[in-house]
């Protein structure tokens, strides 16, 4: 089965508490990631026949199981401890292309549980995996869903008694700005060292010190985030405890994707100021960088001097950003010119353009663009002066894709999913897999939301 070799096991138990899943009452498959099994070197014939480990009701062969701790500033406010309330880390497995962790998401209470049952509803579970996967097959750097169960129980949550679930996530790690975060706040000096070697073996072992990892961990937070800008999402919790140090997305609670572009878009129904809104990302992801360099200090001698070199390094976030941002925008339009993307940006915000379908339109149909706003005298003057530039159609057929996971689509799989039809998570799953092509199959799932079925606001997974 999985081929473990713990190496964040092997770190002082101050690091996390060992603890094993705890068992459900009957659990059930909802799906297993075949593709992902295969790559990770994994059977998945064998997998679908382990469906007690998926559910936590049995520890694998080699696994070290472990709730992490850390801490982190959620919304601007500090919690000096967090950690894992409602996971269990596995291990890592060792497969053809690297050191993965494998870990239960809903497995159960924690010591970091806060009060909480550490239980996931099924809700949380399906929006996970249908949005990790298509982030995936969109080529953004992300954790995964490898598989999703039921649990044969409740839990109890706003709405009432909902059914419970877990999902298997597979990352890089889940070493988060918080991990480092919770041991400079109690002043451990020896952990920060530790983790730091941990996390320059395990992400950036071309880099030195805690300045290398600082600017390792930048470079890849702002292709990350301009890669969510390209697609119209809006991650919802950008708080320091969901940014990886490996730069792939984590927690995928209150996240959605744009239709109508507005720069100032916010899905997150506990976002009441805007903080997380679409254009904030790249701000927010500089706050958060901020915050690891702040934790990384006491590993650098003289603070005075240290701050210094830090502020040097946070300095270059926004050539880092700009120039991943101008990437994303050049292949989009399909020439190097931002000021007449930033112009389209304009005119589908005052035309109400659907983000994914304009763009997409321009690639495929441009002379169809133009139904996709309101303002078209304006977007007719724009259009000529594209056109007349010759605009590298293959380019913008790589960044445009014709599908995404639409907001009203993932809602409407997870109602159907609380009661017992996964048949719609199944469907959405297998378009959202060639988000790139379009087929028949795939033309309802490239509609926007009619009236009666916009989200305008998603929930945290709790």
């Amino acid at each position: 089965m999985f081929t473990f070799d713990n190496t964040y096991a092997r770190l002082p138990d101050r690091f996390f508490t060992r603890m094993a899943p705890t068992p459900v009452a009957d659990p059930g498959w909802v799906a297993l990631n075949d593709g992902l099994a295969r790559d990770l070197g994994l059977d998945p014939d064998e997998l679908r026949g382990a469906l007690d480990v998926f559910a936590g009701n049995r520890v694998p062969e080699g696994a070290e199981p472990l709730a992490q701790l850390y801490a982190g500033h959620q919304f601007g406010g500090w919690s000096p401890q967090l950690g894992d309330g409602r996971a269990i880390l596995l291990g890592e497995h060792v497969g053809p292309h690297g050191r993965v962790d494998v870990q239960l998401k809903g497995s159960g209470p924690t010591p970091y549980s806060r009060m909480g049952d550490g239980r996931s509803a099924l809700g949380p579970v399906i929006r996970e995996y249908i949005v990790s996967e298509a982030m995936h097959a969109l080529g953004v750097p992300t954790t995964r869903a490898l598989a999703a169960v039921t649990t044969g129980e409740t839990v109890l949550r706003q709405e009432g008694q909902m059914p419970g679930g877990i999902l298997t996530r597979i990352a890089a790690s889940h070493i988060r700005v918080g991990t480092f975060q919770v041991f400079a706040a109690r002043g451990d000096e020896e952990a920060l060292h530790l983790l730091l070697d941990h996390a320059l073996a395990r992400h950036a072992p071309e880099a030195e010190g805690p300045m290398g990892l600082l600017r390792h961990v930048m470079a890849a937070q702002a292709r990350l985030v301009a890669a969510w800008l390209g697609l119209g999402f809006v991650h919802g919790v950008m708080n320091t405890d969901n940014m990886t140090i490996s730069g792939q997305t984590i927690d995928y609670g209150p996240c959605a994707f744009l239709e109508t572009w507005h720069p100032d878009t916010v899905f997150s129904s506990i976002d009441q100021m805007g903080r997380y809104a679409w254009s904030r990302q790249p701000d927010i992801a500089l706050w958060n960088l901020a915050q690891l360099a702040t934790a990384l200090l006491p590993l650098m001698g003289d603070r005075d001097a240290a701050v210094v070199e830090a502020t040097a390094v946070l300095e270059e976030f926004h050539g880092f950003y700009d120039r991943a941002w101008h990437d994303v925008m050049a292949a989009k339009i399909g020439m190097d010119d931002m000021k007449i993307g930033l112009e389209l940006l304009d005119i589908m915000r005052e035309g109400e353009g659907d983000f994914t379908n304009t763009f997409r339109a321009l690639t495929v149909a441009p002379e169809t663009a133009r139904d996709q706003v309101m303002c078209r005298d304006r977007f007719d003057d724009w259009f000529a002066r594209w056109q007349a530039m010759d605009p590298d159609r293959a380019a913008m057929a790589r960044a445009n894709p014709a599908v995404i996971p639409r907001n009203h689509r993932v809602e409407q799989a997870i109602a159907a999913a609380y009661k017992g039809d996964f048949g719609p998570f199944h469907a959405l799953n297998v378009v959202l897999a060639d988000p790139w092509t379009e087929t028949e199959e795939n033309a309802p799932y490239r509609t926007p939301a009619a009236a009666h079925e916009r989200v305008t606001r998603t929930f945290c997974g709790t």
